[in-house]
């Protein structure tokens, strides 16, 4: 609790809120235009971060600063304590007190004393013990001296020791803090606790004030009196107030309160968290008023607000704020409320809503909802690839669009493509969720996940060719028949993986392959390991590592480990002979350490040791493996440790490769330094291109560094410094280089300058693996003068005529090194630069081989590496230009030509396809020829593999009939169609009278009597349609002898309907009395028999018709 001489208001026992008032004339920052900014601002924000403190400031009246501070007690006075140095005028005084108590204002460990300054916000020096001043220093604001003062009398006075009573009085000895003796009589005196620092006064004033009143001699009676006095002009008093309304008596930012206590600094107000009520202490009188301002805000506030709270799971509250607060934001501005959600760290379902009556039960009702809505919701997570969630969202999300739209209850949350996360999560009503779900899996999408499985098959570089085939013949081969997309590195890069894209069985497929077409051309074995599938992570180490040190070491083969989770103990090593045996040792081998007692350590050297711990051709290393057993794993360019070495194997080999290891890492930071001696005319080419040599050396050789004399001083010492080893490898090199460059000499290679862009490659790529490869350097000339001038850009002076027969300057590339290089490296040149040939293609092809938008074209000077060019439609020429490098115009040659035979080939069969015939057919038959629905037609269509066309109605010619295709097929097809002619001009029709009364029973249900008659004599059934003239007539059509058997059957039937069963039921339902046999019979109406679907057409197949409860069982 706060002392009586502070304005500030206290709230809450764990969080508080204090409002500390800094006067105009002690704030150090009076700048009143830049309130809110300035350096004010920036301590206040220094204040908040260092703490943990929240502050907010507010101007008064009389342009003081108060200052507001919320928080834990501790981060509250805290902050204090950095207001009171930072934003305040400091001074200073000193007060005097026996030496012997400024242990207690000290005391254990410093405690007292740091509380001390804590509480008042000073700071507080006492001389040291061997210091016999009694005085102590204290620095600050004018009201925490006072405080400090204050605290550290009553700590001395605490520390008078007093003589038992020897006189008895009526007086009370309950409870005093302090007794004031004279030289007769000890006296006691009930004072309430609470009223002691009323007694004493600031500074301990008050109580002094007492002690000169009362003089020397009567001093213990009067005392009495002025104790009383002085304790009863004070008072304690509460108002009753709900805890919850504390916050808004406060106001924002504590002005409410700041109003009260700038008028009544004497009254302190005090809050404490979940208590329903305020307490005040000082004068009476101001307590008094203070009292009433406060019952009046309170009453105020309970006539016209109101709160409620409601039970949530904690996991829905983050969906209640929603995303940046955007939902619990509109709640508040729509009903004009304030919902206090507690943080995670509370673990609290109660959800705090205050404000006005109907917005808080408004309120309420919405976050009920809310939160009734999301205990049906559902959150369900979808694995989908993450280099697939780009197709499913569409380009600027159109096609995610159109699902949420679909189902805009879901949410559909991708996540961040820095997490590199397959999961795709949906939220929302639970059915709702599985609709969602189902309509991703089971869209385009899905089958864009199924058809993108993707495996990389490691094929020897050299056999790459022979994968693509002459003119890419193999390798789109295999593209087709397994409708997958192989993807071969470039020709200039390392990489010997061929990628094939597809699904999963057509990729394995397409594997096998090419696999197959490697095993034939060189002596490559493949063998399978059983090892346990355990063991596998380990074998394969840490993003591979341990297995790729294998690989490397056995001279590039491929060991393949099935995948993780199978189950398999199948391991494939594929490779030359001696090297797959080679390899199967050491996996077996690894694999019976990691089964028994593998062992594993770690050590760390600079990166640049590496390569020199390694040794040329990894000898260094594979001396330390051969003499220990134990296998050394270098990071890779990947590693985020570069330092980090690893070594594996048994302990005892482990330890032993460590030690050995350890010593050559000593050896290496054993820096030594030596000079040699290199002809100043060679220093240029070590310092050229920014050190690019000198940086070359240190990588390799484990950062030694190399230091050359200063340019003009002539002077041929070279100082090297590194580890010793690194040194003399470092200068042997050196020697090397100035023996080169001793030997070198200059060629030129005239090369037409057109050629040059293309030689260079992307970015220099060629030139640069050419110096690579052959240790020399190559110059190109400036470019001509783009005015033709014969000259050069930069070279303005006018010179005599040059010999005609001499290359131009701008053709002359220069190559510097030694001689039997610098031939080769010419070689390499001439070999980069490209060539041109024609080949014969007839111009009717060339749209085809350009293909649709240039596709077909462009897709062969991929594949082949050149340029293509086609002539312009215009010159109707049949030569189609190749451009690009020797090497690759044959196989581009023989692609073109191979294309040139596909299309030949097809035009070939397009005129074979486009054989024509006609047939004569009555129009009548045509119908019967098409069928129920074109099911005879489009059976001949599809046997015979023709297009047959019927005239149109507005021909001239409505006889005739079309058929195109093979001549063969398309004489077969006529054929089909005059057999069906045939038959038909072979049928005859009859009419017969049959009662029409018997019409329905001789149909059946759903034609099932009519359609059993006409497959039994195959003949066709026309019954009369109603309101037909003759409603008896029946025709009946076929062949003659079968129409003559159907005629017989129907009349039977007729007769025996109508005699029997037909007759006995019409009897029955004709009125009594009617004489007439068939008068009141019921009239059984025939079904319509131009229904095409009831009534099929003769030698149709006859589809049953579709019921919408099913199909009927019989």
């Amino acid at each position: 609790k706060k002392s009586c001489y502070s304005d500030t208001a206290l709230i809450s026992s764990a969080f508080l809120s204090k409002v500390f008032h800094v006067p105009l004339e002690e704030r150090k920052y009076k700048d009143i235009n830049q309130f809110g900014e300035g350096d004010q601002a920036k301590v206040c924000v220094d204040i908040m971060h260092k703490t943990g403190a929240h502050l907010e400031l507010s101007l008064a009246k009389d342009q003081g600063l108060s200052i507001m501070v919320s928080g834990k007690l501790d981060a509250v006075m805290k902050a204090r304590k950095e207001i009171v140095s930072r934003l305040q005028t400091q001074a200073s005084a000193t007060v005097a007190i026996p030496k012997e108590h400024h242990r207690f204002v000290i005391g254990k460990n410093g405690e007292k004393l740091q509380e001390l300054e804590l509480k008042t916000a000073t700071k507080i020096q006492i001389p040291r013990p061997e210091d016999p001043s009694n005085q102590i220093k204290i620095s600050g604001t004018k009201e925490g001296l006072e405080k400090a003062k204050h605290e550290i009398l009553l700590i001395s006075a605490e520390q008078v020791s007093f003589p038992p009573l020897k006189k008895k009085k009526k007086f009370s000895f309950v409870y005093c803090t302090k007794c004031f003796v004279d030289n007769f009589l000890s006296l006691s005196l009930e004072v309430k606790k609470s009223q002691h620092k009323y007694v004493i006064g600031p500074k301990g004033n008050t109580l002094q004030e007492i002690l000169d009143k009362t003089g020397s001699k009567m001093r213990s009676y009067l005392m009495l009196f002025f104790f009383l006095f002085q304790a009863n002009s004070y008072t304690v008093s509460s108002v009753s107030a709900p805890s919850w309304l504390h916050r808004f008596i406060i106001g924002k930012k504590g002005q409410n309160l700041a109003k009260i206590t700038q008028q009544m600094p004497k009254v302190h107000i005090e809050f404490t968290e979940g208590e329903d009520k305020i307490t005040l202490e000082g004068p009476t009188k101001d307590v008094q008023m203070v009292q009433s301002q406060i019952q009046a805000i309170v009453t105020d506030l309970v006539s016209r607000m109101d709160y409620a709270e409601i039970s949530v799971d904690p996991k829905f509250h983050r969906h209640l704020i929603g995303k940046g607060g955007v939902n619990i934001n509109r709640i508040k501005e729509l009903h004009k409320v304030t919902v206090r959600i507690p943080p995670d760290n509370e673990k609290s379902n109660l959800i705090r809503i205050e404000g006005d009556p109907q917005g808080v039960q408004e309120a309420k009702k919405e976050l009920l909802e809310l939160a009734s809505r999301m205990e049906n919701e559902r959150t369900k997570d979808l694995i989908i690839e993450q280099r697939f969630h780009r197709a499913i969202i569409g380009q600027k999300g159109e096609k995610i669009k159109e699902v949420r739209d679909k189902f805009p209850e879901v949410i559909i949350n991708f996540p961040d493509p820095a997490q590199k996360s397959d999961i795709v999560q949906l939220r929302g009503p639970r059915t709702e969720v599985e609709k969602c779900s189902n309509a991703l899996t089971e869209s385009d999408f899905s089958d864009q996940v199924e058809n993108s499985f993707s495996v990389s098959v490691p094929i020897f570089k050299q056999f790459h060719r022979n994968i693509i085939g002459k003119g890419g013949s193999n390798i789109k081969k295999i593209r087709e028949e397994t409708n997958t997309k192989i993807d071969l590195p470039a020709e200039n890069s390392n990489s010997e993986m061929i990628i094939i894209t597809g699904k999963k069985a057509n990729c394995e497929a397409a594997r096998n392959r090419i696999l197959a077409i490697q095993k034939e051309l060189a002596n490559i074995t493949e063998v399978d390991v059983s090892i346990p599938s355990k063991l596998h992570n380990s074998l394969i180490g840490s993003k591979g590592r341990l297995v790729r040190s294998i690989m490397e070491e056995c001279g590039g083969v491929h060991i393949h480990f099935p995948t993780e989770g199978s189950g398999i103990d199948k391991v494939t090593i594929r490779g030359p002979v001696e090297e797959v045996e080679k390899a199967k040792q050491q996996l077996l081998a690894l694999a019976e350490e990691k089964q028994t007692k593998s062992h594993t350590a770690e050590l760390h050297a600079k990166p640049e040791y590496h390569k020199f711990l390694i040794g040329k051709g990894g000898g260094n290393i594979r001396k330390v493996r051969d003499s220990t057993g134990a296998r050394i794993i270098f990071p890779t360019a990947e590693d985020k440790d570069q330092e980090l070495i690893t070594v594996v194997g048994t302990e005892e080999a482990v330890r032993e490769a460590q030690k050995e290891l350890e010593e050559l890492i000593r050896s290496l930071d054993n820096v030594v330094e030596d000079t040699m001696t290199v002809d100043p005319k060679h220093h240029r080419y070590f310092v050229a291109r920014r050190g690019q040599v000198l940086r070359d050396l240190a990588d390799e050789y484990g950062g030694v560094m190399v230091s050359f004399p200063r340019t003009g001083s002539q002077s041929e010492t070279v100082i090297l410094k590194g580890a010793k080893d690194c040194v003399e490898a470092a200068k042997k090199r050196m020697q090397e280089i100035v023996e080169d460059l001793d030997a070198q000499v200059t060629v030129e290679c005239v090369i037409p300058q057109k050629f040059h862009r293309s030689i260079m490659g992307p970015k220099g790529s060629r030139i640069q693996q050419i110096t690579r490869d052959h240790n020399v350097q190559i110059k190109f000339p400036e470019r001509e003068d783009p005015q033709g001038n014969g000259g050069v850009i930069a070279e303005k002076k006018v010179r005599e005529p040059a010999d005609p027969n001499a290359p131009k300057k701008c053709d002359v590339i220069v190559i510097s090194g030694r001689k039997e290089r610098c031939e080769a490296a010419v070689e390499a040149l001439k070999a980069l630069v490209p060539v041109t040939i024609e080949v014969e293609v007839p111009f009717e092809l060339h749209r085809y081989i350009i293909g649709q938008k240039g596709s077909g074209i462009r897709k062969m000077m991929d594949e082949f590496e050149v340029n293509i060019q086609v002539p312009a439609p215009d010159q109707q020429s049949d030569k189609i230009s190749i451009t690009g490098l020797a090497n690759h115009l044959d196989r581009a040659k023989d692609g073109l030509l191979e294309r040139v035979k596909e299309l030949q080939a097809e035009q070939e069969d397009r005129a074979l396809r486009s054989f024509k015939l006609t047939i004569t057919v009555d129009p009548k038959y045509h119908p019967k020829i098409i069928g129920r629905k074109g099911a005879i037609i489009t059976n001949i269509r599809t046997e015979h593999d023709v297009n047959i066309q019927f005239p149109e109605k507005n021909d001239e010619n409505q006889d005739q009939i079309t058929i195109t295709g093979y001549e063969h097929k398309a004489i077969a097809a006529r054929d089909a169609i005059q057999a069906i002619v045939d038959d038909l001009e072979g049928m005859v029709s009859e009419d017969i009278t049959l009662d029409s009364r018997v019409h329905a029973r001789i149909i059946g249900a759903r034609g099932k009597g009519i359609r059993k008659i006409m497959d039994e004599f195959k003949v066709d059934l026309r019954f009369p349609q109603s309101g037909a003239a003759d409603p008896n007539t029946v025709t009946v059509t076929g062949r003659p002898e079968l129409v003559d058997e159907a005629i017989d059957h129907l009349l039977n039937l007729e007769e025996e309907y109508v005699s029997s069963s037909l007759l006995r039921t019409i009897n029955q339902r004709r009125p009594v009395g009617d004489n007439d046999k068939f008068a009141q019979a019921p009239v059984f109406l025939a079904p319509d028999m131009s229904s095409s679907e009831d009534f099929p057409s003769f030698g149709a197949p006859v589809a049953a018709k579709a019921s919408p409860w099913g199909p009927k069982r019989f």
